[in-house]
């Protein structure tokens, strides 16, 4: 271990500890580095490193505060470094396997807590799904904010942004899903209604049921295209590179 990492570390301490709570402000730096026992600047390279990690927040002309260390904030990095596995196929997979291990059960918990208000959340974007079938932006749009009204009716903010951050990247494969195999708009909303259906039932089996034949329909898909030697990046480079008109 580096003596940059035993330093966030010993920073790091202080905040788990509760000897810096949620909100509280840092001793200056000279003060800090002596409570610390570090020179001045390690304990400046480790109040970077908490800042990037949103564990700090550096304020000009004010000082450094403990964030509020909420799991949103904390995990809010997740869904970037997601988007940086774009051209790792097995990366990918491994992600589509945690998203099939949580989405179904979180999708369960949403039936035993959904909201007339939230489960009326869930049908607005699935009808702008219907209405939208045809356009596979607006599709996948809707798509995210389908599932993530649903995980949002759990309650459950550290579940929701885990979900969220997994599923920012196979929103990817899923555009590019409705972009190369013409039916997969069509199953994709009969997939959606299926889980709605499930939701508006209260019924926790038929929904961690129904969200699991989604994910499943996705991850097989994503696999034979994978395997057909295809790329999720090389596609999202022809879909967006501007075509040039060719003179007859």
């Amino acid at each position: 271990m580096s003596l940059t990492d035993k330093a966030i570390e010993q920073l790091r301490e202080l905040i788990s500890t509760g000897a810096l709570p949620p909100g509280s402000k840092l001793p200056p730096e000279p003060d800090l580095a002596a409570q610390l026992g570090l020179s001045r600047n390690l304990a400046r390279e480790a109040v970077k490193a908490l800042a990037v990690a949103r564990i700090l927040e550096v304020r000009r002309g004010d000082g450094t505060y403990v964030t509020s260390l909420e799991p949103s904030l904390l995990l809010e990095g997740l869904g970037g470094a997601v988007e940086l596995l774009q051209g790792d196929a097995g990366a990918l997979l491994d992600l589509m396997e945690v998203r099939r291990l949580l989405e179904p059960m979180t999708t369960a918990l949403a039936a035993t807590r959904i909201s007339d208000e939230a489960l009326a959340e869930v049908k607005r974007h699935l009808d702008a799904m219907r209405e939208a079938r045809d356009d596979v932006e607006r599709l996948n749009s809707h798509d995210a904010a389908f599932h993530r009204a649903v995980a949002s009716a759990t309650g459950n903010d550290t579940l929701l942004t885990i979900l969220e951050g997994v599923s920012g990247r196979t929103l990817r494969a899923r555009v590019w899903r409705g972009l190369v195999d013409a039916q997969a708009a069509g199953r994709t909303l009969a997939e959606h209604e299926a889980i709605f259906d499930a939701l508006a039932a209260r019924d926790a089996t038929l929904s961690q049921a129904a969200a699991l034949m989604h994910v499943n329909s996705t991850e097989r898909w994503l696999r034979e295209h994978l395997e057909s030697g295809s790329t999720i990046r090389d596609e999202a480079q022809a879909v967006t590179r501007p075509k040039v008109r060719q003179n007859p």
